[in-house]
């Protein structure tokens, strides 16, 4: 007669203990980026800055935000598979500090396979901290009708890898006819609020102050 109370007091009780784990979690933090130090943006056509005037791009907004040397390594139409062979020769050339990571959208849009971009985030992600650089994700929305979903492999590498992670803006960006220029790209405004989105996390997670 009683047992099922206490199954349910018991399932209770277990679900208030993971809710206070989450909630005692420590924010993930960064070491502080020095004055001269350089970050690198890394990406397709939303770090290029489609769709945009180059100096509104997100990298060069976030210089200015940041202070820091912020070196813009978009290239559109670029694939995950094809991003992961490139970046280890971007590393050596640049050598940052800090990684800024937003790729997998074309991956997503020609409906590659989701495990597939999922081993290349975490491959580019750990060819970076192999390096001792720090990595922040960026997250890219399912591209679907009114792009109002971040896609769920961002925030599973972000916590398999203990990232810091901006999940919400560039959803936000997309989910706004107002902030872009095309179906796909933002235009100025869009990327400026990025850029904010991105400056915020970097004082958040302590990178900057």
């Amino acid at each position: 007669m009683h047992q099922p109370r206490k199954w349910f007091a018991a399932i209770v009780i277990a679900l208030c203990a993971l809710s206070l784990t989450a909630c005692s979690r420590d924010p993930i933090t960064l070491p502080p980026l020095a004055h001269d130090a350089v970050v690198l943006a890394f990406g397709d056509s939303l770090t290029h800055g489609t769709g945009a005037k180059t100096e509104e791009s997100y990298p060069a907004v976030l210089a200015k935000l940041i202070g820091r040397s912020v070196v813009n390594s978009g290239i559109p139409g670029e694939v995950s598979a094809e991003g992961l062979k490139r970046l280890p020769e971007v590393l050596e050339a640049v050598k940052p500090r800090l990684l800024i990571l937003c790729h997998g959208g074309n991956d997503m849009l020609r409906k590659l396979d989701k495990n597939q971009l999922r081993q290349n985030l975490i491959a580019m992600v750990q060819t970076a901290q192999s390096r001792d650089i720090d990595v922040v994700l960026l997250g890219v929305p399912e591209p679907t009708l009114l792009m109002r979903s971040t896609a769920p492999v961002y925030l599973e590498v972000a916590e398999h890898l203990n990232l810091p992670i901006e999940a919400d803006k560039i959803t936000e960006i997309e989910s706004d006819n107002d902030l872009k220029a095309d179906h796909v790209h933002p235009n100025g405004e869009g990327y400026r609020q990025l850029a904010h989105a991105v400056a915020d996390l970097l004082r958040r997670s302590g990178a900057i102050h």
